[in-house]
């Protein structure tokens, strides 16, 4: 799910899902469907399932008795995740808002949220969703970003936005690192009725081969692609840059890139 200054839309949602997707989703992907497995249940709704990452690594380890329900608000973004699961089994997918869910109450076991819960307009909102098409005893099982600094690809990046746009630089890498504070996280899910919270920090020494192929969906697969383009910047020079950046701070290719990310159980009692 994006909010209207994040729209994921005309090949953006290509670039991020070939170029980002194997850098810095996929191994979260599949460490947040361990956890799902571990829990369990038999009705799975995925919530901002974007370009299908998680929903594939759902897919893998969950039983293939398990119906999974895939939604996404941006329409583009979950074309791509039906191209890659159309015909996998028990898998359906629907473009939903995650502050008014079209589903009913108590529908769900596990509802699980990959890197989606930054960009909710109202997160206590959305977890109130959540909570209401849990079943008693459910599970809302979700991951989200740790600081910017804590990221420090997301640092660079963010900083090529004041390089090239300095008057009026893009803001966008502000919100997916935007929601890193726990005890603010807390407090929305207790707004919510949320009590039962458990949490884990989860960092990964990432291996990065080609910068150049990481920077690409870093500029080309990212929603601050308009602003860049408005401004008259060209997007390949940006991709250059970052090249230099991430060179300088990391290394050369087969460096290793530090993530770091928050992992929420929350469970309906």
């Amino acid at each position: 799910m994006t909010t209207p200054a994040a729209q994921f839309t005309g090949d953006i949602p290509r670039y991020y899902d070939r170029h980002l997707g194997p850098i810095i989703f996929e191994d979260y992907a599949a460490d947040l469907a361990r956890r799902a497995a571990a829990i369990g249940g038999k009705e799975v709704l995925e919530i901002a399932a974007g370009t299908g990452i998680s929903t594939i690594a759902l897919r893998k380890a969950l039983p293939a008795s398990t119906r999974i329900v895939a939604t996404d608000l941006n329409e583009p973004m979950l074309e791509i995740a039906k191209e890659k699961l159309g015909s996998a089994e028990n898998i359906t997918f629907r473009q939903a808002d995650a502050m008014a869910l079209p589903f009913d109450d108590d529908a769900f076991d596990l509802v699980v949220i990959q890197f989606g819960v930054m960009f909710f307009p109202d997160k206590p909102a959305a977890f109130s969703e959540a909570r209401r098409v849990l079943k008693p005893g459910g599970t809302l099982l979700f991951n989200v970003w740790g600081t910017m600094q804590a990221n420090p690809f997301g640092e660079i990046a963010h900083s090529s936005g004041a390089h090239f746009l300095p008057d009026n630089p893009p803001q966008f890498y502000k919100t997916p690192f935007g929601y890193a504070d726990i005890a603010r996280v807390r407090d929305d899910f207790a707004s919510a009725g949320f009590s039962d919270v458990a949490h884990d920090l989860v960092r990964i020494d990432k291996e990065v081969r080609d910068w150049r192929h990481f920077a690409h969906g870093a500029v080309w697969g990212n929603p601050m692609l308009p602003d860049l383009l408005a401004g008259g910047v060209d997007p390949d020079a940006v991709v250059a840059w970052l090249v230099d950046k991430l060179t300088d701070r990391f290394g050369k290719e087969r460096a290793r890139l530090p993530l770091e990310a928050i992992v929420y159980t929350v469970r309906k009692t």
